[in-house]
């Protein structure tokens, strides 16, 4: 992408959300995240996603079908925006299943495509490229995204995925982070695109 030439995206249909988190999570996988701002748009490609599976996930906020003010979203429909902050970062989910199944899929990592000089700036001059979005706290400040997000819809501007093309090969992992999350710790439910550079640095 040159810096500089806009493209007009358009967000993805309701359908898109409509699937198991497992096959969703991978799907993500080479799609974008746009965020439109006064500025311009601002654009990254999907590298690296982590399937929660809800009530049989002992990983997931939502375990049990644990239902708090932070968790209510994940009960709602497909495509809605799940933000929670850890350690003062805001991440971001895409919600999926049917209503009154809270599964979601953090969106670990991007690829910068649009919106550069923005995304330096917030995260950073001397910071590499590659350091401002492999991770999902960093993901979410290059994108400018906060927790007013919470309960939004993906397929709504002036934040929603939009379809592309270009996706390499999608590889699997346990998650990340997860250390007290008994045997669901082993799940292979972390996808990221193979020899990415900007999917985040495993740590068991």
């Amino acid at each position: 992408m040159i810096e500089g030439v806009i493209l007009i995206h358009e967000p993805v249909e309701q359908q898109f959300f409509e699937r198991p988190v497992l096959e969703l999570a991978r799907d993500l996988i080479g799609q974008l995240i746009v965020h439109e701002l006064p500025a311009g748009p601002v654009v990254v490609r999907i590298v690296e996603t982590e399937a929660y599976h809800g009530a049989e996930d002992q990983a997931a906020h939502s375990f049990q079908n644990r239902r708090t003010k932070r968790t209510e979203v994940m009960f709602g429909e497909a495509g809605g925006v799940y933000t929670y902050q850890m350690h003062t970062h805001t991440l971001m989910n895409v919600v999926c299943g049917p209503v009154g199944t809270p599964h979601a899929i953090l969106i670990r990592a991007g690829e910068p495509v649009e919106g550069l000089e923005f995304m330096r700036e917030r995260r950073g001059e001397n910071l590499t490229m590659k350091d401002w979005t492999n991770g999902p706290g960093k993901l979410s400040k290059a994108l400018g995204i906060t927790m007013n997000y919470y309960g939004h819809h993906w397929t709504k501007r002036p934040l929603f995925i939009a379809k592309s093309d270009a996706v390499g090969e999608v590889v699997t992992s346990s998650r990340i982070g997860i250390a007290n999350a008994g045997e669901a710790v082993h799940y292979p439910w972390r996808f990221y695109e193979k020899d990415n550079a900007f999917v985040s640095k495993f740590r068991p």
